[in-house]
Formats: structure tokens, sequence, C-alpha cells
């Protein structure tokens, strides 16, 4: 889609084409905004597995985590036995007071029914206060990994696919912090960035802020042609929003039944006078967070899943320390625009099958996660950059992916592979949190226990400095001489360019 006032007639159709599905509205419990505590499966969280999960993902836990949760779940479970007792001869108590034969008999049974009554109050406070810690260790356990995660560090991601031209050799002169400062090829600005808003901030202009209009216009297009629902998100979300999604930091420790999930320090934090403070209010890191707040407390019909949502946002990482050659040019900034996919479905299991990679799927997010995966593997095809497709290992996880796909291009002039999109399945982290649930499959009104939680899956479309990086680096051509001669880009992004075809004053090959 093309951002113009009026788009043309292709758009027009394709647009009408996405709103004729007709797609009812989830049921929602409504609220005020500040959603239930979390609902966590503790008898899950204690089992001996999730301790060598957490030490496989080499995540920061304290030390007694789990015996501190066996003990708070037994001690929950007796006490909450003891209330229930202590109701129903509360219950009886009552009866008392009403049938007293005698006056004495009925001063007897209030007496009785007092000190039951301040029993059930004590115990509903210690119910509370187990409540409480139950909630502040097991929020820190991260998600199960899939059987399949390669276990260690970033070094043993596994490759499962490459594709495009061949990588062109490492050259410094294609680098595009190099490549921005030649005549007629200025595209961003960092200099400009660091008296608005600081270091790590750069503006786009010319044909860099062309090529972003471009990408996002190609990358929406090919999602809303795959149902996907186009979405523009807010920028700010809730501080507690972004920890229900798992936004938080590893190296922070709970140091005690008490201890609060905090802010992740990659975050921004935003002061507002219309909030009251109770809240608080945060940059989003992805539109992935308020895509899940989007779904937050909603009950889906199985039916109608999955749902399929793409969203064009601004990503604020406000990330600490030095980070050598990436500190220069857009490859790590502290904003920029992403085309982000999310997926809603559920848990339960499908027919086995085995995809071209050789990779087992068993429920239906197993399916939706290569889904989102053959989506990308498209769009970037489409950009004819070399790319390669990796099995994330479980150091790389964060806390709520059960899998994860990450996606390198070649980067010539930084002489390396780098990350431009990942794809992860999420199943029930998130919509634990967030209160994501779905009726039971095929209408069964006789399937016992609660309603079942849904899964949760996000993916890049399009990170739009990193795609600029890989587009302008592998698509520069030079003369004999050494001059800049043309910048190939994708004929795919034509039609959705508005530039005629010049990048500033450097001549575009489309190809």
């Amino acid at each position: 889609m093309t951002f113009s006032l009026r788009p043309p007639n292709a758009s027009r159709k394709l647009l009408s084409r996405y709103y004729s599905i007709k797609q009812a509205p989830p049921k929602r419990s409504t609220s005020s905004g500040i959603l239930p505590p979390p609902k966590l499966n503790y008898e899950d969280l204690i089992h001996a597995s999730q301790a060598a999960n957490a030490k496989d993902r080499n995540v920061n836990l304290p030390e007694r985590t789990f015996e501190a949760l066996r003990r708070d779940l037994n001690a929950w479970k007796t006490t909450a036995r003891s209330a229930d007792d202590l109701r129903a001869r509360q219950s009886h108590t009552g009866d008392s007071v009403r049938t007293a034969a005698t006056p004495q008999d009925k001063d007897n049974a209030v007496r009785k029914a007092r000190a039951l009554r301040d029993s059930v109050h004590a115990h509903e406070r210690e119910l509370a206060r187990l409540e409480k810690s139950l909630l502040a260790y097991g929020l820190r356990i991260p998600n199960t990994s899939h059987p399949n995660v390669p276990l260690g560090p970033e070094s043993s991601a596994q490759i499962l696919s490459t594709h495009g031209p061949e990588p062109i050799p490492a050259d410094p002169k294609r680098d595009h912090n190099e490549l921005n400062d030649l005549p007629g090829m200025r595209f961003f600005d960092r200099d400009a960035g660091v008296i608005s808003s600081g270091a790590g901030f750069a503006y786009l202009r010319g044909g860099g802020a062309l090529l972003e209009v471009a990408l996002i216009s190609y990358a929406m297009e090919a999602a809303v042609r795959r149902g996907f629902e186009p979405i523009i998100t807010p920028d700010v979300v809730r501080r507690d929003v972004a920890d229900r999604c798992g936004f938080i930091p590893r190296d922070e420790d709970v140091k005690s039944e008490d201890a609060e999930i905090k802010t992740p320090e990659q975050m921004y934090g935003v002061q507002s006078k219309h909030e009251n403070g109770e809240a608080g209010l945060v940059l989003a890191g992805t539109s992935e967070i308020p895509l899940a707040a989007m779904h937050a407390q909603a009950l889906y019909n199985p039916q109608t899943l999955p749902r399929r949502t793409v969203a064009v946002g601004h990503a604020f990482r406000a990330e600490a320390g030095a980070r050598g050659k990436d500190t220069r040019g857009l490859y790590r900034v502290h904003q920029f625009t992403k085309v982000e996919l999310f997926s809603v479905t559920t848990g339960e299991a499908v027919k086995r099958t085995e995809n071209d990679t050789g990779i087992n799927t068993d429920k239906a997010s197993d399916h939706e996660l290569e889904y989102l995966r053959e989506l990308q593997i498209d769009l970037y095809a489409g950009l004819g950059i070399p790319f390669r497709v990796l099995d994330m290992p479980s150091e790389e996880l964060g806390a709520p992916a059960h899998r994860k796909y990450d996606i390198e291009a070649w980067m010539p002039g930084r002489g390396a592979w780098g990350e431009i999109s990942s794809a992860s399945n999420c199943t029930d982290f998130q919509s634990r949190r967030l209160h994501i649930r779905h009726r039971h499959p095929h209408d069964d009104t006789s399937a016992a226990g609660p309603l079942p939680f849904a899964h949760t899956l996000n993916g890049t479309a399009a990170a739009v400095p990193r795609l600029i990086v890989a587009l302008i680096e592998n698509g520069v051509r030079f003369k004999e001489g050494g001059d800049l001669e043309c910048l190939v880009l994708p004929l795919v992004l034509r039609k959705h360019w508005v530039g005629g075809n010049k990048f500033g004053d450097v001549e575009i090959h489309w190809e």
C-alpha cells in the first residue's frame, strides 16, 4: 500500500477484500484498564524440569526459587483447606445463632461466630501473603523450551536455511557510514539526532526516509494479503503490560518474597501528570507489547483462531553501554520504525507434520510459527539480499519465547551477518499474564476444567533501519575508478517508491 491521500485501485481492492471478512469481536471483561493478577500454573512451575530449563537459559534466579515455590504452594494449599473448613463451621455457627433456644446459648454462639470470623480473616490475610510471594517468584521463571531448541549461547544457533544471492566479499568501502558521507548520498544524520534527542538517535533524510516509507508499505501489503489485520498501535504502554509480556532484565534478582518486578532498564519511562502514578507508563520496546495488550482479557471461539495482526509502530530501546562499531550509523539506535506480526492461536495438538527444514510441529502454535517464518522468508527473498534463518539456542530465548527463529542478512560493509528479524512462539506465557483465553474446541460443553489459555506468537516483518543498511551495503555499485555509480534496489519496492529513480542524487537501478 503506497502512502497517499487516496490509495490506488489495487490497494483499495486489497483493503476491501480484507474488510469483507467478518470477524466478530472477542468477548472481553470490562475493566478500568488495570488487569487482574497473572494466572500462573504453580504445579507446573515447581516441576524439576523447570530448574533445568532456567539453567539452560542462563536465567539469573535466586538460589532457592523453586524451594520457596514448593514451600509457599504447600502452605497455600494447607491454609486454603483450613480456611474452607473454618467457613463451613462459620456457616453452621450462623445457623446456631438463629436457632438458639436461650439468650445464653445465643451469646455463646455469637462469641464462637466472632472467633471464627477473626480466624477466617487471618487465614485470608495469610493466603494473600502467600499468593504475593508465589507470584513474585513465579513471574521470574521463563517459559518452557521446545525440545528441539539448541542448548547454549548465541554461537550454538543452528542454521536452518540460507536464501538469496551469494554474499559478496566484505568491503569497508560499502560501510553505510562511509557511503552516507559521499556526495549526493546523505540518507541519515546522527549529529542532528544528538542535538535533538541525545546519542543513539538518528534522522532519516532524503532517500533514507523514502526507503523507510517503501519498506513499510511493502511489508504491510504482504501481511494484509495473507489475512493480517492492519493496526496502528500506541507507542506508550503501561509499565505493568510490558512486564506481563516478559520484558524483564536478566540481571535482576528477587531478593525476598515481597520483591516486585521492576521495569527493564532497556525501556524508557514516561512521566505524565495525566496518570495517577499507580500504573506508570513506558515507551514500547516493540509493537508486540501493545498488540498483546489488545487481546488482554479476551475470550475467543477456537474456530475464529488464529487471529493475525500486523502493526506499524516505533520501537524504543534504551540500551546502555559501549557497542563498538555499532555505535555509529543505523545498525543500533534508540528509536526505529518496525512492522510487527502478531498471532493468537490455540495450544491444541494437531496432526504431526514435518516441513522442509525437518522441523516437527505438534501444536497449533508450532504450525503458526512456521507460517510466520515462511512469510518472513518470502518478504526478504523479494528484497534480493543474502539472508539465513537460525534456530536460536536456549540462552537467546529471553523469558517469553518457547522457540525463536532469527533471520540475519549479510552486510558487507560491516563484514558480518546482522539480525534483521525474529519470530517467537510464546505459548501461554503472555496469555496467562494478560488473561487471553479461548473456549474448548469443537464447542465441547462437557469439557471439564477452566477455559484454556491461548498461545501468542510474534515476528518482525520489517526492522526498517537494519533493512536499509542491508539494502544499501549490498546494493551500491562502483565504477572502475572507485567512484559511486548507482544504487541497485529490489524491483518489488518500485511501486512503493515516491522519489522517481533517484536516491538523493544517486541513480537507482531497479532489479
